[in-house]
């Protein structure tokens, strides 16, 4: 059953669409996000704002799960689209993306920010004018060695031991998710980051 009502809260995650990109680091998003849907027993597959989504309850709120189809890089197409549509502040706007400066496993909350140089966050703040967006930076690692090509390395996947840290950390973002919802942001961020 879907829930009902308008649409008070929206998550999105990134990450690139396509069978190649399954599993990157770049997809950390994607992957947290799943773990949302998962723990609420939604499926994202329905095809709109130029992604796909999911609906469920989130810390009482009704909720949109939206992973963008555009490609990283433009990801604020798709984010933009569904804000608009259901008239959603940034502030009522959780994004999920991976950190490269943080451990596999890390988490880390934020209130609002600059995009941090990360490029899907970079194109939702150009068009939406706005850097007031909570945030769950997730940690995907360092690169190996400082001349190792970026792309190379955030489209690179995970290693076994990896894994099981990220399935902790994707766990621990789903119910951080549940606190921002609730506009408990500041106990998510005492909790796990």
């Amino acid at each position: 059953m879907s829930p009902s009502g308008p649409v008070e809260f929206l998550v999105a995650g990134l990450g690139n669409p396509g069978r190649q990109y399954e599993g990157t680091r770049h997809n950390a998003g994607f992957m947290a996000l799943d773990a949302i849907a998962a723990k609420n027993h939604t499926e994202i597959k329905r095809v709109k704002f130029k992604g796909v989504i999911g609906e469920c309850r989130l810390g009482g709120m009704r909720t949109l799960l939206l992973k963008p189809s555009t490609f990283m890089n433009l990801s604020g197409q798709s984010v933009q689209e569904a804000m608009q549509f259901y008239k959603l502040p940034p502030e009522r706007v959780l994004i999920l993306f991976d950190d490269i400066n943080l451990e596999p496993g890390k988490l880390r909350i934020r209130r609002k920010g600059s995009d941090g140089g990360h490029n899907g966050m970079k194109n939702i703040i150009y068009l939406s004018g706005s850097d007031q967006f909570p945030r769950i930076k997730l940690g995907v690692g360092q690169k190996p060695h400082p001349d190792y090509n970026l792309a190379d390395w955030v489209l690179s996947r995970f290693s076994e031991q990896e894994r099981e840290a990220l399935e902790t950390a994707f766990q621990n973002a789903a119910a951080a998710s549940e606190l921002i919802a609730k506009g408990e942001i500041d106990r998510a961020m005492s909790l796990y980051n």
